[in-house]
């Protein structure tokens, strides 16, 4: 089974990034950053953990307000490193730990936290600033995996401080009940004291600082009852970040060790490091089988359905680059390429050969068993002059006069905008009629 092995809690201000990739380890303003960071790094050496569970926010980087959610789960193979304006960081992007992820997800939604899932979204210094400085990279990469948790932190009304801390009680269910033996981290970011807009711009509170250290290892409690008016009055509006430390303390033991604190106040920020070790018993008798059940009674069942697939995160991990290219049938300028060319659209989107078969064949039912969700299929039957019902009679087998003689109308329809290519259809089933 998946252990926690310790929880870890660090600042994540680009103030780190920018002096790891200026190499100014030695330079006197920027060295007791690297200081503070050598006994987390060492720490992350010695337990060498299987994958990491990151907390952080995203700075409006590739999450933005079209679409903004509490809590955002990564569940891919793979994140790389965004661009956040002045170009990208010379940096390898990281491994996805997607089979923990989809446990986690799907165990969370099973607590009743409603997750959203995302992939394909690059990490920007949120996640990037701090892991640079504190995991050693080869030429083969990253020394673990991850499963990021992005937490919308940035608009109001955010999660509170209280909801933080039960997701982080939720997920060290979720994390134990992996049937995998994997030697887990949860870790942090966010704060500490800082502020960066209006008037107020640059305020620090140095004390409250090292007070709030304090509590989140030995009185997680008070702090989850803290509102976000009284976390920006104490250590700055976008200082209140720090409720996501209590989504780490929360996965954690009630007791639990401190190997290492540290904090320095370069700037703008003030940039702490905790490394917190796990005292948990391991779960009593048959606890992480009785939670498993509790994630599967949803679609317990659901199996036995003839013809019956619900799309679950497993699919959307596999199908991502098919459903994704399905999905860009709604932009004219993809359409027009994919008609005009479909070989070289399917070469450019980096589709597999059993991907473009399937689409070329127009596979209606083995689109479906390889991972593509319905919409995706009446998205490009809508483009290649294909029925809704044509590809339902597909999907289950039959001609489409037998399917239509199990509807009480013999009518055509396709989500295309073109309502002649309807009236077409309905003139040809007339005329077979």
């Amino acid at each position: 089974m998946a252990t926690i092995v310790g929880g870890i809690a660090v600042s994540h201000t680009p103030t780190i990034g920018f002096a790891h990739d200026a190499h100014k380890e030695k330079d006197p303003a920027w060295a007791p950053i690297f200081e503070r960071f050598e006994p987390v790094k060492r720490w992350l050496r010695e337990r060498q953990p299987d994958a990491i569970v990151y907390v952080y926010n995203d700075h409006v980087t590739s999450f933005f307000f079209d679409h903004y959610s509490a809590f955002a789960l990564g569940i891919g193979n793979e994140y790389q490193v965004a661009d956040e304006g002045g170009g990208v960081r010379d940096l390898p992007g990281i491994g996805g730990h997607a089979a923990l992820a989809r446990h986690i997800g799907t165990s969370l939604m099973s607590d009743e936290f409603d997750m959203s899932f995302f992939q394909d979204k690059p990490l920007d210094h949120g996640f990037f600033s701090p892991m640079s400085a504190l995991l050693e990279r080869t030429e083969t990469g990253w020394p673990t995996r991850v499963v990021p948790l992005q937490v919308g932190v940035l608009q109001f009304p955010i999660p509170t401080a209280r909801r933080c801390f039960k997701l982080g009680q939720a997920l060290r269910r979720a994390i134990e009940s992996f049937p995998e033996d994997l030697r887990v981290v949860v870790m942090a970011t966010g704060g500490l004291s800082h502020q960066v807009h209006g008037e107020h711009a640059g305020f620090n509170n140095v004390d409250w600082d090292h007070r709030f250290l304090d509590a989140i290892t030995n009185d997680p409690e008070a702090l989850a009852e803290m509102t976000h008016a009284e976390y920006a009055q104490l250590g700055g509006l976008e200082g209140a970040e720090v409720i996501m430390w209590l989504l780490m303390r929360g996965a954690l033991s009630g007791n639990v060790k401190k190997v290492h604190s540290g904090y320095y106040l370069p700037s703008m920020t003030g940039i702490g490091t905790l490394v917190l070790e796990n005292s948990a018993m391991a779960p009593a008798g048959e606890a992480q089988a009785r939670h498993r059940q509790h994630m599967a009674r949803q679609l317990a069942g659901a199996e036995k359905l003839t013809g019956t697939y619900p799309f679950g995160l497993e699919s959307s991990v596999k199908a991502y680059r098919l459903n994704k290219y399905l999905h860009a049938m709604i932009d004219e300028g993809h359409r027009r390429a994919f008609l005009a060319n479909p070989e070289r659209s399917f070469a450019e989107a980096g589709l597999t050969e059993e991907e473009k078969d399937l689409v070329r064949r127009r596979d209606w039912r083995g689109l479906i068993h390889y991972g593509v969700i319905f919409f995706m299929l009446e998205k490009l039957g809508a483009v290649v002059g294909t029925s809704n019902l044509h590809i339902y009679a597909a999907m289950r087998g039959e001609t489409l006069e037998d399917f239509l003689k199990t509807r009480n109308t013999r009518v055509l329809y396709s989500v295309a905008g073109d309502a002649q290519a309807a009236e077409e259809w309905q003139e040809g089933e007339a005329e077979s009629a």
